[in-house]
């Protein structure tokens, strides 16, 4: 069994002592360090390298959307759970953009946490069910934008069409369009995560493409995926 290693990081000690005492009832989980801020967070993370931060949001000093923001960069294989008594879409939406890969209420269920821990350290994306429907529809808004985009006068030779890329690739650019990472991608294809990484690589450069953004608004105009 595979031991989870988690960074707590939470301005009250007594939610930091309870998820603590929580968490490590579970086998497959330890707590190997703790924060009260953000800024804490950060040196914790970059020296322990844990598996999973559950991270806060308001914290004084500096704020769990900042610090994630920050790992992002300094601790990119470091997954971000945020735990949070934020229910609205703002704080939702920029925590996401922050490069957190899941996102939970401190109203949910103590195994929804335990849930959400695993997902995400399997390389899932975990979203509290309540606030998923959200993320849904700024996908359809953003699906809308790119096909008025597109009945706009774009020339459409400016990227080449799906007949440019091998079999392989179109089947790895289908499931990094419908959202799987790319550890999962690898499973589903039976091909190492280095492999996905350079057909991705390939993928963008063939179809002079950028960012995942692009790759997905690709996929839906050529009919690859449906919305």
């Amino acid at each position: 069994m595979k031991m989870i290693r988690l960074l707590l990081v939470d301005d009250h000690d007594v939610v930091r002592t309870g998820l603590r005492s929580f968490l490590e009832t579970h086998e497959d989980m330890k707590v190997i360090g703790e924060a009260s801020n953000g800024a804490e967070a950060i040196d914790e993370a970059i020296e322990l390298r844990p598996d999973v931060i559950v991270m806060d949001i308001t914290m004084p000093e500096m704020d769990g959307l900042e610090a994630t923001r920050r790992l992002a960069k300094q601790c990119a294989d470091c997954n971000v759970l945020a735990l949070t008594i934020h229910e609205g879409k703002e704080y939702f939406f920029e925590m996401m953009a922050s490069g957190a890969t899941g996102y939970i209420t401190k109203q949910s269920a103590a195994e929804e946490l335990v849930a959400a821990i695993r997902t995400i350290h399997d390389g899932n994306v975990y979203l509290q069910p309540a606030l998923a429907g959200w993320l849904l529809d700024d996908f359809r808004r953003l699906t809308k934008r790119i096909r008025e985009m597109d009945s706009a006068d774009q020339p459409e030779e400016s990227h080449p069409d799906l007949d440019v890329l091998s079999t392989r690739e179109r089947q790895v650019l289908e499931l990094v369009a419908d959202g799987f990472s790319t550890p999962k991608i690898a499973e589903q294809l039976d091909i190492s995560p280095k492999t996905v990484s350079r057909h991705r690589e390939r993928i963008m450069k063939k179809l002079n493409l950028h960012s995942a953004t692009e790759l997905v608004k690709f996929a839906i105009r050529t009919g690859l995926i449906t919305v």
